[in-house]
């Protein structure tokens, strides 16, 4: 049995893997999800929220050594809860996610990247604090792959993403390095090229590396495809490409 943590990325919360968290315990294993400070049912103004405050949340979640996963912008503070705990962390997965780049926040990250198929797909608020998904480009953009009822499940549940905290770089990493880590690619990822997927995860060892043949969210379009491969990162088996039930 492995233990996971499931960590969220933008706008989204804990809600998001609750397919995943019931196929892992299908394959026997432990996992839940927290939402971070400022999503889901997380209390913390937007305002307040602090790439910090989410490794702490991380952290705090952790009781015995995990698979700690992250989607997408959940790269960062995954990343950096490993650098501050690294005894707290059996490996890193990064889901379609991003790999922090010295020096750079997430944000000037994806304006690195080949193409900006965010572009108009999100919208700062007013205040500058926090941004959202466009309801009429989440579908296109983020969701392309999954079935109308797990769409409508998304679309009522979406939240403000705080900016400062993707506006952060990460301070030098030390401990990160040593610690195991993992890449799943999603090749039909509609928010962040796979292409560049592919760069994030260039220096990560080749059999660390595997790609999934959806969109952005495979925790709602695939989520049974997607908890086997999880566990065939934490048995440590030859991450073989998946066919079939991509409906989860």
């Amino acid at each position: 049995m492995a233990r996971f943590l499931l960590i969220h990325g933008s706008c989204h919360g804990a809600w998001c893997w609750s397919g995943v968290i019931a196929a892992l315990a299908h394959l026997g294993h432990e996992a839940k999800a927290i939402d971070l400070p400022a999503h889901g049912a997380d209390p913390t103004p937007a305002a307040a929220a602090t790439l910090d405050l989410y490794a702490e949340a991380i952290l705090a979640a952790i009781y015995e050594p995990v698979t700690l996963v992250g989607h997408s912008a959940g790269g960062y503070p995954i990343t950096l809860a490993a650098e501050r705990a690294p005894e707290k962390i059996t490996r890193l997965v990064y889901l379609c996610a991003y790999v922090p780049a010295p020096g750079l926040s997430m944000i000037e990250m994806r304006r690195a990247g080949p193409s900006q198929p965010l572009a108009g797909a999100v919208h700062a608020d007013p205040d500058g604090i926090s941004y959202r998904i466009d309801p009429e480009k989440a579908r296109a953009t983020f969701f392309h792959d999954c079935s109308e009822t797990a769409l409508a499940h998304a679309l009522a549940r979406l939240c403000p993403e705080p900016i400062a905290p993707q506006s952060t770089a990460l301070p030098p990493l030390r401990h990160w390095p040593s610690v195991e880590k993992h890449y799943i690619r999603c090749d039909d990822d509609h928010a962040i090229p796979p292409d560049y997927q592919t760069t994030m995860s260039a220096g990560f060892p080749a059999t660390h590396v595997s790609a999934l043949p959806t969109g952005h969210s495979p925790f709602l379009s695939a989520p049974a495809l997607l908890a086997r491969r999880l566990d065939e990162i934490a048995r440590n088996q030859p991450l073989i490409p998946l066919e079939g039930d991509t409906s989860g």
